[in-house]
């Protein structure tokens, strides 16, 4: 299910917008993380450093079939074999794995769908106790240059109440400033 407000822009244009090794530092995504799951590929922005960086294989998964082939070529391209791209709608079918088989779940720019409950209960089967559900989303400032509408993006407040009701979670007190458009928040899970 395409979600509202998630078109793509020009993948050059795209890049531009986040400072990936923040993000990555920030979020604690490194060697220590195992298997992991995203959604929402898109070009690939965060699947190959994410991949290059855990030491388990991440999947992840997009509705558009042309995001799916742009990331496996570049996967391909970078040498990066531990990434696995699949065509899944994540919000309908859940990510396809194993309960409490991961590491981390990356929800990148994602939660201002209309249900994100869903995503956190899914995020939750899948993760491994103590396992990482990694967040990041457009600050709610008019003055970022991207992103869904004002009026649907989350806040930090809104996510982590959104999250904490599910009672799935550890809550961090605050949320990571990731310069120049994005927050972030790391909740952990205490799901078994």
């Amino acid at each position: 299910m395409k979600l509202r407000d998630s078109g793509m822009p020009d993948e050059a244009y795209w890049e531009t917008l986040f400072d990936v090794p923040t993000v990555m530092d920030r979020l604690e995504i490194d060697h220590r993380t195992g298997d992991a799951v995203e959604l929402g590929c898109g070009y690939g922005t965060f699947t190959l450093p994410v991949a290059g960086k855990i030491a388990g294989i991440l999947r992840t998964f997009d509705i558009d079939p042309e995001m799916i082939a742009r990331t496996r070529q570049r996967a391909l391209s970078a040498g990066i074999p531990n990434t696995v791209a699949e065509l899944r709608d994540v919000f309908t079918e859940g990510f396809g794995v194993p309960d409490a088989s991961q590491d981390a779940c990356l929800l990148f720019n994602i939660l201002h769908c209309e249900e994100p409950q869903r995503l956190f209960r899914e995020a939750a089967r899948v993760l491994k106790y103590g396992g990482k559900l990694l967040v990041i989303h457009w600050l709610p400032d008019p003055a970022t240059p991207r992103g869904p509408a004002l009026e649907i993006r989350p806040t930090p407040g809104q996510i982590m109440d959104r999250v904490a009701a599910t009672g799935l979670f550890e809550i961090p007190e605050t949320a990571l400033d990731l310069p120049p458009w994005h927050y972030g928040l790391r909740f952990t899970s205490r799901f078994c």
